[in-house]
């Protein structure tokens, strides 16, 4: 990167002298005559630092620094003064001013104080940056992943957030459903409220209605106080309703009313009331399908389904394989007690090569076996679940007795490369070489 300076000096000889030191240091300057030619510079963007005469016919220095300070504190502006006026140049530096030099400038010394402003910002600015990039990963909880379809998921959970709609959350089990009801509780208004979690297959038919909406004592057998429901719990939070396509219809009916009307009573009472609660649901059945089959009533699954986030399974989604693989390896190593701080490459590609039905819940159990199993600091593919091994058993290549170095080459290239979907970064990270390499081979080849 090649910074960009501003010099404001209205001798030219200084301003011209200034400059010329400054590009022989590598950095690209512009100049100006005056404060006002300087900040009209100055707001045209691209400039990394500022230096600035003090005293300067219309606008001064230290009123420059001023109106850079108030927009941008974080840009360095170094002032230059006279003798006479040192105590002004450190008052320019109480309102900000990052440094100040006396003239005759001597220009080893201004070198120096440059590199060290502008390293100074860099490492301001990387530390907002990995601030912003925490803040965004805590956002999501334990959310992990950088693949288009996973970006596609954190801008439908940032945009639905805040919102009071219901939202319904898709996809296959074990992808991660539950988290993102987490994020949307998160990023919600309603985040310093309750967010109460109901996993509805979990709950015998016979209690789902009492676990959602409470019961009055003696309301049935086994009803010897007063109970309150989740919706109870959840009034002004979130209620997350887990796998909602077990329900039966008998509660399906209820839930609609609740979504509805806002009001409901608890099994055996005759009390209305009230609940402000914001419904995410979420299951793994095709909810439309259950319509046509007459399980699933269709008015409650638009009630539910007023924004859908579908959350991609793993097998969509393995440019984000090394995330994962690296944060389970770090989170198993830690629990576990073990140095293990990698995985070779005979691991890795198995690993790569699984379709993970299971689903990151899958890919998380296996990566905590392998901790456990793993004798050194690096797991292997004996270390591995069965499953695992047994699936890169089947990926051999085969080359023919007789081929040429050259033929040789062909065929593990693409035969790497067709295993891995095409995915060009994953066949030359297993393959050893660089993606242009890759590329490059390709393109003769296919010349």
């Amino acid at each position: 990167m090649k910074f960009r300076l501003l010099v404001a000096d209205d001798e030219k000889n200084i301003r011209e002298g200034l400059a010329a030191a400054l590009e022989m240091d590598g950095y690209e300057v512009v100049t100006a005559g005056d404060g006002a030619e300087a900040l009209n510079r100055y707001e045209k963007g691209d400039i990394d630092l500022v230096i600035t005469d003090l005293r300067m016919p219309g606008l001064s220095g230290g009123e420059l620094q001023k109106k850079i300070g108030a927009e941008n504190p974080a840009l360095p502006v170094i002032i230059l003064t006279g003798h006479g006026t040192v105590e002004n140049a450190v008052t320019a530096m109480r309102n900000g001013a990052y440094d100040f030099l006396t003239k005759p400038v001597n220009l080893d010394h201004l070198s120096m104080l440059v590199k060290r402003a502008l390293e100074n910002q860099e490492l301001t600015l990387k530390h907002r940056n990995l601030e912003a990039e925490l803040e965004k990963q805590n956002q999501f909880k334990k959310m992990i992943g950088s693949s288009a379809a996973m970006r596609r998921v954190f801008e439908m959970i940032s945009r639905a957030a805040p919102a009071k709609a219901s939202i319904l959350i898709t996809g296959e089990s074990g992808v991660g459903k539950e988290l993102v009801a987490d994020a949307l509780h998160e990023l919600s208004p309603r985040k310093g409220k309750p967010l109460v979690k109901v996993h509805c297959a979990a709950i015998p038919e016979t209690l789902i209605e009492s676990e959602l909406f409470g019961h009055e004592k003696g309301a049935f057998t086994g009803a010897i106080s007063r109970r309150r429901g989740r919706f109870e719990l959840a009034n002004e939070g979130t209620l997350f309703l887990d796998e909602i396509g077990e329900i039966d219809q008998n509660i399906q009916i209820k839930l609609l009313r609740v979504l509805q009307e806002k009001k409901f009573e608890r099994v055996g009472g005759e009390e209305t009331l009230e609940a402000d609660v914001r419904i995410i649901a979420a299951t793994n059945r095709d909810l439309k399908a259950e319509i046509e089959k007459g399980s699933f009533r269709e008015d409650l699954y638009f009630r539910l389904n007023v924004v859908n986030i579908h959350v991609p399974p793993l097998r969509e989604r393995k440019d984000d394989l090394p995330l994962l693989i690296n944060a389970f390896l770090q989170e198993f190593a830690a629990e576990n007690g073990k140095a293990v701080e990698e995985i070779d490459e005979k691991a890795r590609a198995a690993i790569y090569g699984c379709d993970w039905p299971g689903n990151i819940r899958e890919l998380r159990n296996c990566m905590e076996s392998s901790v456990v199993m793993a004798k050194g600091s690096v797991i292997t593919e004996a270390d591995l679940p069965p499953t695992v091994r047994a699936k890169s058993e089947e990926t051999w290549i085969r080359i023919p007795l007789g081929a040429t170095m050259e033929d040789s080459e062909k065929i593990i290239i693409r035969d790497t490369l067709s295993y891995f979907n095409g995915n060009k970064s994953r066949a030359a990270e297993v393959l050893k070489i660089g993606r242009k390499t890759l590329h490059r081979k390709l393109a003769e080849w296919d010349g």
